[in-house]
This record gives structure tokens, C-alpha cells and sequence, in this order.
């Protein structure tokens, strides 16, 4: 288990490291931070004077390397636009988005689950076929017109809720958090679901598929042999082994949730970090980028370390050390 942990560490250094590289390339790519964030009425001192203190005068691959020298300390850069630390404005807008994706996968899995048990379960009856069909509409369609269509409906002409912004917020354990109030739920809920949507079908399917593998297995036709309870046989020997795949992909998902929110943030205008990363790249704010990405990136696999974890406790067949031979 240790020698696996140290590989995985080892690997996600290299993960990083390459990520970074091509972040900054990419972004040097796309334009110069300083036709946008340089005013056009500057004179040719006044603009040299800034574009040195953004260092922007300096070569790509010495740019990148004066990076990675700071960010061995701990600092990614000054925001161009905002002045301040890229690490700092990332983290002040990641609880957010933290918190809107902690509850999207809530509202996922609590719905998911139990209709895919339910499809896998009962697969011909009209129930279920509904389930597969809703289930289908949640991949089809798309995210931006979802949120605009909860907006019109709940916000504009039932106004239940409001369109957009975040409630009132709580600090708790350091992080502001507006799931303690009601109005904060109330200005959580719709992105939420928005965000939940496509997770929502993704758990569905799924749970339904491993319901359906589960059920043609030795163990279960045992337990029915044996006399249990169909509700002992689902709760104890399917649930328990449809758990590994869920377990699996849910936590990636989460990765995922994180990393994609931006649309769903920009519509409901969450001050989240996926919102903070649409403009900054509208503005080449490229601190800040590549200080998201490696949050980002370090995020996904501590994830997939847990989650590599968690399999091995769920399935005592497998084993990491085995794995990393």
C-alpha cells in the first residue's frame, strides 16, 4: 500500500508538472494579456513599464521557469487583473463551488441510486421504462438551456426562487458555506439540480445496469434459494456489490462536477471558481488559470487515490499492492 501511495504521488508531481507546461504555452498561444488588461490610450513607457511588471517581456520558456521556482515556495503568481495572490482568489471562490457541487452529487445519488434499483429491478414494467427515458433526456439535453429553462419556469413565472446569486452565507470551519440558512437554500437549489442533471442520469444508468448483472449472479440465486426476504436479498447482497462500480464513478464524477460547473456558475452567477476561470480566460489572466488548473488537476487524483482505496475495501479481491506490481 505504501510503495503504491509513493508511485501514485510520484506520478501526479509528473501529472502537474506537464500540465502546467502546456497551460502556459497555450495560453502564450491564444494572445498577449497585455492588448486586454493595457489600456489603449497608454503611451509606449507607460506600457512597457507595465508589461515588465508582468513580466511579460521575458521569454515563454524563461517565463515558465521563474513559475516553477516560485511555485515551489508556494506562489503561483499575482493575478494581472485583481493584483492580488492567483492561489488566494482560487481558493476564496472554490468553497463555493465545493459546496453547489457536494450538494449537485447529493441530489444525484440520493435520486439515482434508488431509481436504478428500482429500473434494474422491475425492468419491464412502465415504471421502469420511464425511469430508462427520463433517464436519456438527462444526457441529451443541454446544461445552458436546462438552467435557462429553470430560471423562466421557477424564477420568472412561479417566482419560487430566486434567478440567480448566492444567499446569505455562515462561516464554518473556515469556509463560507449558505447551506445553513434558508435563503440559502433557496438561492442553491437551482443550480444544484442543474448541475445534478447529467450526474442524476449517469447514476441512474448505471445502478440499473449493475442491478441487472447483479441479479443474474450465483449469490443472489443462493440467497432466493436459501429463503431470504427480497428485501434482504437486494439491501444486503446486491446493494453491497452494485456499491463497488457506483463507489467508483461517483467519486470521479465529483472530480468532474468541480471541474465543469463554469456553465452552470455563469448562468446562475455562482461565485464559484468555474465562474472565476471563464474570466480570467476572457481576460488572459493567466496566473489564475494555471493556479485553477493545478488545483483542479491536484483534485482529480487525490480522488483517484481514494477511490483506488476505497475499491480495495469494498472488493477484498483486489489488491493495490498487486495492482502497482
Amino acid at each position: 500500500m505504501l510503495i503504491y501511495m509513493i508511485r501514485r504521488l510520484a506520478q501526479s508531481v509528473g501529472v502537474l508538472l506537464a500540465m502546467s507546461m502546456l497551460v502556459f504555452a497555450s495560453v502564450y498561444l491564444i494572445g498577449n494579456p497585455a492588448d486586454i488588461l493595457i489600456s489603449m490610450d497608454a503611451d509606449q513607457t507607460e506600457r512597457a513599464r507595465l508589461v515588465q511588471a508582468m513580466g511579460l517581456d521575458q521569454a515563454l520558456p524563461l517565463q515558465y521557469w521563474n513559475f516553477l521556482l516560485h511555485a515551489l515556495h508556494g506562489d503561483l503568481g499575482n493575478s494581472f487583473v485583481h493584483g492580488v495572490p492567483a492561489i488566494t482568489l482560487v481558493f476564496e471562490r472554490l468553497p463555493a463551488t465545493l459546496e453547489l457541487a457536494c450538494v449537485a452529487m447529493l441530489i444525484a445519488i440520493a435520486l439515482g441510486v434508488p431509481l436504478g434499483l428500482w429500473a434494474g429491478l422491475r425492468p419491464h414494467s412502465w415504471v421502469g421504462k420511464g425511469i430508462m427515458t427520463g433517464s436519456i433526456l438527462g444526457f441529451s439535453l443541454p446544461t445552458f438551456w436546462v438552467g435557462l429553462m429553470l430560471i423562466v419556469v421557477f424564477a420568472v413565472q412561479l417566482g419560487w426562487l430566486p434567478a440567480g446569486g448566492r444567499g446569505p452565507t455562515r462561516e464554518v470551519l473556515g469556509l463560507s458555506l449558505s447551506v445553513f440558512s434558508l435563503e440559502g437554500w433557496r438561492h442553491l437549489l437551482l443550480p444544484a439540480v442543474n448541475l445534478a442533471l447529467f450526474k442524476l442520469a449517469l447514476v441512474t444508468r448505471l445502478t440499473r445496469a449493475s442491478t441487472h448483472e447483479a441479479l443474474t449472479q450465483d449469490y443472489v440465486k443462493f440467497a432466493h434459494a436459501k429463503g431470504l426476504s427480497p428485501a434482504r436479498v437486494v439491501g444486503v447482497h446486491v446493494l453491497k456489490n452494485i456499491l463497488v462500480p457506483i463507489v467508483t464513478v461517483v467519486a470521479l464524477e465529483f472530480g468532474a462536477l468541480v471541474a465543469f460547473a463554469a456553465v452552470t456558475e455563469t448562468i446562475f452567477v455562482w461565485p464559484g471558481a468555474g465562474k472565476l476561470i471563464i474570466e480570467s480566460i476572457g481576460s488572459l489572466d493567466r496566473p489564475v488559470i494555471v493556479a485553477y488548473l493545478l488545483v483542479v488537476v491536484s483534485m482529480f487524483t487525490l480522488l483517484n487515490l481514494l477511490v483506488d482505496i476505497a475499491y480495495s475495501s469494498l472488493d477484498p479481491r483486489v489488491r493495490l499492492d498487486e495492482q502497482s506490481a
